[in-house]
């Protein structure tokens, strides 16, 4: 015997983000969990711990996808970037084919359901999201695409609050059309450089 797991641990984990996303932090049990990965209960707490464990490494799978989701996107200027980044993004169905929203968002609103750890992973999570829409307002800049006097800072967060609408407000009833709206509100705040 070599010692190691009789399951896919990647499936396991996908099963895990599946239950998350869908439930939230607090309201998955360890038997949903059980359920939907088809691990027993000793296999669960010896690999992974406990419940906490199996969502720390869930959240951590699901930020990496996103982040590299969004590094992937290319366009031929910073700006075009940003706007392909979000649109990216744009429910392509009406019908959804997996939970609504962002789970990482979702987590950050149930802080006081998890531990430290679960507290740190998911604002990490969401602080990685805003490095790269950080760094396509870097690029910009450089490349002299947004004015001089631009507060980078305050423009990632507007844009990843841009993101967020686009990915969590269709729970709420936004149809894609307002969603497309948004998007080009949002790059019409674009802070162009002055003329010359």
């Amino acid at each position: 015997m070599s010692g190691k797991p009789q399951y896919d641990e990647d499936a396991v984990i996908d099963a895990a983000i599946a239950v998350f996303w869908h439930h939230g932090y607090a309201v998955a049990s360890v038997s949903d969990l059980t359920e939907a990965t088809g691990l027993s209960r000793s296999s669960l707490y010896q690999r992974f711990r406990d419940k906490d464990g199996l969502f720390n490494e869930a959240l951590a799978r699901y930020s990496e996808r996103v982040v590299a989701r969004m590094r992937s996107v290319k366009a031929s200027s910073a700006k075009k970037r940003m706007e392909a980044l979000l649109r990216d993004f744009l429910p392509k169905h009406r019908a959804a084919q997996r939970p609504a929203g962002c789970l990482l968002a979702r987590s950050c609103t149930e802080q006081s359901s998890l531990t430290t750890i679960g507290k740190e992973a998911a604002n990490a999570g969401v602080g990685r999201q805003r490095e790269v829409l950080l760094d396509i307002l870097k690029a910009a800049k450089t490349e002299g695409e947004v004015r001089r006097d631009a507060n980078l800072e305050s423009l990632s967060w507007y844009y990843l609050g841009t993101l967020q609408a686009i990915v969590n407000l269709p729970s709420a009833g936004a149809s894609i059309d307002a969603l497309e709206d948004l998007v080009g509100i949002a790059m019409s705040a674009w802070p162009q450089p002055a003329r010359k």
